[in-house]
């Protein structure tokens, strides 16, 4: 019997070692590979993200910009090249102002819309650029702030719309006109009644191309990786291939440059 029981637990202790000896042999199918592999990679992004690196694939960022010119609205998209730099896309729309451009009312009076004593049209841009977004800085930690720098370049497609002056004509009919050779002494006169705001010009857009570019300095102080919030400051540069006529009494420039401040929302993924 004692023999018998020593057999039993000997084939029992042989079995189980072979059968851990076989689960331990067992080869690894490809997706099980895969997958650890997979979980790697994103322990490795994780710990990466908690140094304070910018990681991601693809962004997508939305923005105001108020320049010492204008303002505007813009839209980018950002692909990740390496753990430092990202290639940026972006569209961005938005209005010059004049330097010389200040509003008036006649005489104060309330209730009437404001206008800008000679000027003669309205310049709106579309810009398309392609740029870099080149990291200068981690953020240290998920609280801190990193740094980047920004410089881009393209096309701008700048539309001059015709500016409209309420004006009181000689026999004392009121009219809503432009700026033309025939009406200038009266649209640069005392006549001057108020503006006219949004309403016309729209289908009298000239177009006039150009190219732009900036540069920048970007501070993401978002406090999660996948989410984008930023301050950007930086100088725009642009050149127009003919002069966009704002202002009929200053001069107008081709080469347009100005420094901006813009906030920045958007995503990552």
């Amino acid at each position: 019997m004692r023999k018998i029981s020593c057999f039993i637990l000997f084939v029992f202790i042989a079995s189980s070692s072979f059968a851990q000896q076989t689960k331990t042999e067992t080869p690894k199918d490809g997706r099980q590979i895969k997958k650890e592999k997979r979980k790697e990679k994103i322990n490795a992004l994780i710990k990466q993200e908690e140094e304070g690196a910018l990681i991601f694939h693809k962004q997508n960022t939305f923005g105001v910009k108020v320049n010492t010119d204008g303002y505007s609205i813009f839209f980018e998209k950002g692909w990740m090249e390496s753990q430092k730099k990202a290639t940026l896309l972006s569209f961005e729309l938005g209005e010059k102002k004049h330097p010389k451009e200040h509003k008036e009312t006649l005489n104060g009076t309330i209730g009437t819309t404001p206008y800008i004593f000679g000027k003669q049209n309205i310049f709106y841009q579309f810009k398309i650029g392609v740029g870099q977004q080149v990291v200068l800085g981690y953020r240290g930690n998920k609280n801190g702030v990193s740094v980047t720098g920004i410089y881009s370049g393209g096309l701008s497609i700048g539309l001059l719309r015709p500016y409209y002056l309420r004006v009181e004509r000689s026999n004392g009919m009121v009219d809503d006109i432009k700026y033309s050779k025939a009406d200038s002494a009266l649209f640069l006169s005392s006549a001057l009644k108020e503006g006219t705001g949004l309403r016309y010009g729209w289908n009298e857009l000239k177009f006039n191309p150009g190219v732009h570019g900036r540069v920048g300095l970007r501070f993401d102080y978002g406090r999660f990786n996948e989410l984008v919030s930023a301050i950007e400051v930086g100088v725009n540069a642009e050149y127009y291939f003919k002069k966009p006529e704002i202002m009929l009494i200053a001069s107008n420039k081709q080469f347009l440059i100005s420094t901006y401040a813009a906030i920045i929302f958007g995503k990552r993924k």
